[in-house]
């Protein structure tokens, strides 16, 4: 008799780094137990399972763990690999992983870290700037419902996890508007798609409580 796989996922409910996380786990229909830890008082076992980052998400698969979003999601595309989420062909899975990187390096850095730190006339810098970035992702979307054609995976996952359902909240706070319909055409388009994407609907925090919190981490940030 096969043993049932043992999964369980340390995340926080605001963070896309989890919710990115669980919107691959719910896409290939894997069961998981869900762990919440608290930002402000991070429970011995994520400290015990991460004592060198000390953050979500964590995936602990069969007494394994695995750290770091990227690492988890082409961990949870080999490990089960029905309904693939990262690209077959090589080259293809190439631009995947640098944009997730673009989008969780530079973008969370002009968009969240700089932006929290800068008043209103260093904000309107620092917005063009991302929209300099962004647009590297709508000529990515050009054509396309989804990064990956005409199935969501594992840039929509990372992308939008982090920009329309995350930044844009923080931006919504400081009465920021950095996407326009105008200038992005494509890119609202792929959020309208993936709004309507039931695992992805599922993970996306609720959006007051969200604005209210991510007003709360620039906070975090600037007083640090």
């Amino acid at each position: 008799m096969v043993e049932k796989d043992q999964v369980k996922l340390l995340g926080i409910w605001a963070s896309p780094f989890s919710r990115r996380v669980e919107m691959a786990l719910k896409y290939k229909g894997i069961p998981y137990d869900y762990v919440e830890e608290i930002l402000e008082n991070k429970s011995p076992l994520l400290l015990a399972l991460n004592p060198i980052h000390k953050k979500v998400p964590v995936l602990v698969h069969n007494g394994k763990t695995i750290l770091e979003s990227h690492v988890i999601l082409e961990y949870i595309d080999e490990t089960w690999p029905h309904n693939p989420i990262l690209p077959q062909d090589p080259y293809e899975r190439s631009k995947a992983r640098f944009f997730a990187k673009l989008v969780d390096e530079q973008i969370m850095n002009v968009g969240f870290f700089s932006m929290a730190k800068a008043d209103e006339k260093g904000r309107e810098v620092l917005a063009e700037q991302a929209r300099e970035l962004i647009m590297y992702l709508e000529k990515e979307l050009v054509g396309k419902d989804y990064f990956g054609g005409k199935t969501v995976g594992f840039l929509d996952f990372v992308a939008g996890s982090l920009i329309p359902f995350c930044l844009e909240r923080g931006w919504e706070g400081i009465g920021l508007e950095v996407i326009t319909e105008e200038k992005f055409p494509e890119f609202k388009k792929w959020v309208k798609n993936l709004e309507k994407v039931e695992i992805v609907k599922d993970c996306v925090p609720p959006r007051e409580k969200h604005v209210e919190h991510m007003n709360y981490m620039a906070e975090r940030v600037r007083s640090s």
